[in-house]
């Protein structure tokens, strides 16, 4: 695989499991050397062996980002460790309860919109400042189809991705003449530990989320990653503020 991002270091927030990992071990394949952050330590450490694996350097961060001074010490350790900051995956994100929006917990919500919502707005918080002083960079968030349709269930997670679809189109505007792109990915259903937990790994309720996907299978996390990695190289110095659905033609249905 060619090494388009040779000299360059990506961070990807949720690292260590399903979209995250895919996307950190594709970032390496391409020669970036790789941060990942997490509020869970994978004790395998597979994501990382998989980043050495594929001949790259990596760094792991313990982070949540829902905390101010957690995500300005993990891009201070980025800038640290290897001295730049190139390209950030802001994946890290959470499912939240299933309830409906008169059933929706208080804290529910607030949990959810906190990590999916203002995690991804204190990480570009703090990536911006360091990619404006190098005078270029790519960002990416991980909203959802959830983020341009409603989807009964869950309307914090709802809520929560529609905002960062807007936050997206907000941030992109505002550094389009700083050379910073900022762009969103919207995944379909993508066979993750998040859709096992939805279905229950019941293959009833499995093949009701497949039905919904014109292609008709469940997306796998390497193929968001792929969308990712497009959105971050130069073939797509063209765009920003754009939220990409990756979604087997969900949306188009």
């Amino acid at each position: 695989m060619e090494k388009i991002f040779e000299n360059k270091v990506a961070l990807v927030t949720g690292g260590s499991f399903g979209i995250g990992r895919a996307a950190a071990i594709a970032f390496a394949q391409r020669g970036a050397r790789v941060v990942i952050a997490d509020y869970i330590e994978d004790k395998q450490h597979e994501t990382m062996n998989l980043i050495k694996k594929a001949g790259s350097e990596g760094l792991f961060v313990l982070c949540d980002v829902s905390k101010s001074n957690e995500v300005k010490a993990m891009i201070e350790n980025v800038i640290a460790k290897f001295g730049r900051l190139d390209f950030a995956f802001n994946n890290a994100g959470i499912e939240g309860a299933m309830e409906n929006v008169q059933d929706c917990t208080e804290e529910n919500w607030d949990r959810t919109i906190s990590i999916n919502l203002k995690g991804i707005w204190l990480c570009m918080k703090y990536e911006i400042p360091q990619m404006l002083k190098q005078g270029k960079g790519a960002i990416v968030n991980c909203a959802s189809v959830a983020g341009l349709i409603g989807f009964p269930g869950l309307p914090a997670y709802v809520a929560s991705k529609h905002a960062v679809a807007g936050l997206t189109k907000t941030a992109a505007l505002e550094n389009t003449k700083q050379n910073i792109r900022v762009n969103a990915v919207c995944p379909g259903v993508i066979h993750t530990s998040m859709i096992d937990r939805i279905t229950g790994k019941d293959k009833v309720v499995e093949k009701q989320y497949i039905d919904m996907e014109p292609i008709g299978r469940m997306g796998k996390p390497e193929e968001v990653a792929e969308a990712v990695m497009w959105l971050c190289s130069d073939n797509a110095s063209f765009v920003t503020g754009t939220t990409l659905p990756v979604d087997g033609g969900w949306i188009a249905a």
